[in-house]
């Protein structure tokens, strides 16, 4: 039997060889293999900066959508118990109307009045915390067809008058800023002293050829 060779070294046996990574045509041109690698780069950052834009704005959308959410519900809220206050706002009408009555309210015994002022007082407030508010045109106020709603009309001898609230018949009621019962008023109309003929002013006599 063959003993073993001490000196031998397997490493020594096996010459190991290594090829340098990368493809030939790089090594020959390290100049092109740059500029391969740069347009790469510059593709990767193209990409990554789509992808960036369209999370920043799907986030975007997401928050505007999140925001116009919470104002509609907030909205809905806040309107919700719109028709209950229009229903309500007839008995407040009628506390206007007694109190509008001066001569035939300071006949009422006294506390009768009282109480009935406490129970307009409570329902006034409770409407008031709800977002109610009352609209009460002054004589003399332009006529507001958003808020006021003409009843009637009055002659005015004064053309200033033309068109100005001359009385609040009924109060009108807002919700939160919005019109829910416009003020019914009569309004100013200035007439023309002189008399027409087929539109045309008739003159007086006097200054007739």
């Amino acid at each position: 039997m063959q003993s073993e060779d001490k000196n031998s070294n397997p490493a020594k046996d096996t010459e190991l060889t290594f090829e340098p990574e990368g493809d030939s045509e790089n090594l020959k041109d390290p100049a092109a293999a740059v500029r391969k690698l740069k347009e790469q780069l510059k593709s990767c950052q193209k990409e990554r900066q789509e992808y960036l834009d369209g999370w920043q704005r799907a986030k975007a959308d997401y928050v505007n959508a999140k925001k116009e959410e919470e104002k509609e519900r907030s909205k809905f809220v806040k309107f919700s118990q719109e028709t209950l206050i229009k229903e309500l706002l007839p008995a407040l009408d009628s506390f206007h109307i007694a109190f509008g009555n001066k001569d035939a309210w300071e006949k009422v015994d006294l506390n009768w009045r009282m109480g009935v002022q406490h129970i307009y007082t409570q329902l006034h407030s409770v409407l008031q915390k709800n977002g109610v508010t009352l609209i009460e045109p002054n004589i003399g106020d332009p006529f507001d067809p958003r808020r006021h709603s003409s009843i009637e009309t009055v002659s005015v001898s004064n053309k200033e008058e033309d068109g100005t609230v001359r009385e609040t018949v009924q109060k009108g009621y807002l919700l939160h800023g919005k019109v829910v019962e416009p003020a019914k008023v009569r309004i100013g109309e200035f007439a023309d002293s002189h008399p027409r003929e087929n539109g045309e002013p008739v003159l007086d006599s006097r200054l007739r050829g």
